[in-house]
């Protein structure tokens, strides 16, 4: 296969992913935001077999979605095993239904195969942490029952990154209908990715993953079907420094 795109760090394919990806090498994870297939314009059509496809390729995989989106779908994550999710809290937010909760988030689940002790895994901290003495009182039985203990952080200092990250919208910028701001991404990948490891994105779209990848040091694999989004990929990928960091 020929790349429509190709430095040091990142290769592009123009094409379907269930096409591409039985080309792939192994890859460290796949990172993707496939079409929820939820809306009826002609970009959003679901992709029959990528999960699986997917499966030969690396062990485990980030995959946006919504909650519709896994429960209807499920069938195609078989083999998969869910070890966790996180919920993108956005600055704003969108609802077609006047009678429902406006949506404000989208969620990111973590799928892996095999043994779980071969998985890679970097846990992910932020420095949100404030100087603070804690009193911890005593815990019922079915924790443990661990008894009262206090702690005293002097500077704050890190703490494990919450699985609700709150990234604001690229809306201004963004040169895809579903582009993911950096902030979102990023802790997925260095989470599941070793340095100058490599990453798959199924469905590139605005070239998020990919220029994250290459941003922390990462090498990165795009599928992406549309050609004026390949072109779109290229253009933000010679920028250099991006919008959305």
């Amino acid at each position: 296969m020929r790349p429509y795109y190709q430095d040091d760090f990142v290769t592009l394919y123009h094409g379907r992913a269930q096409d591409v990806l039985p080309h792939l090498p192994k890859a460290d994870a796949i990172v993707t935001d496939p079409p929820y297939a939820e809306i009826s314009l002609h970009w959003d059509r679901w992709a029959d077999g990528w999960p699986a496809l997917a499966g030969e390729v690396a062990n485990q995989m980030w995959c946006f979605g919504s909650t519709r989106m896994f429960m209807e779908r499920a069938a195609e994550f078989e083999g998969w095993h869910l070890s966790q999710d996180i919920v993108w809290e956005k600055h704003n937010g969108s609802n077609a239904f006047a009678d429902r909760f406006r949506r404000i988030h989208e969620l990111a689940l973590h799928f892996y195969r095999g043994n779980w002790r071969d998985i890679y895994k970097e846990p992910q901290f932020s420095h949100e942490a404030t100087a603070r003495s804690l009193r911890r009182k005593s815990r019922p039985t079915q924790w443990g029952g661990m008894g009262p203990s206090s702690y005293t952080s002097e500077d704050g200092g890190p703490k494990l990154m919450e699985s609700v990250i709150y990234a604001r919208s690229c809306h201004g910028y963004a040169v895809n209908e579903t582009q993911k701001p950096e902030a979102i991404v990023a802790p997925l990948i260095q989470y599941s990715v070793p340095p100058g490891g490599l990453v798959v994105d199924c469905f590139a779209g605005s070239g998020t993953t990919l220029a994250v990848a290459r941003k922390t040091g990462r090498r990165s694999i795009g599928i992406e079907l549309r050609e004026d989004q390949c072109q779109r990929i290229v253009e933000r990928l010679s920028q250099g420094e991006l919008p959305g960091a």
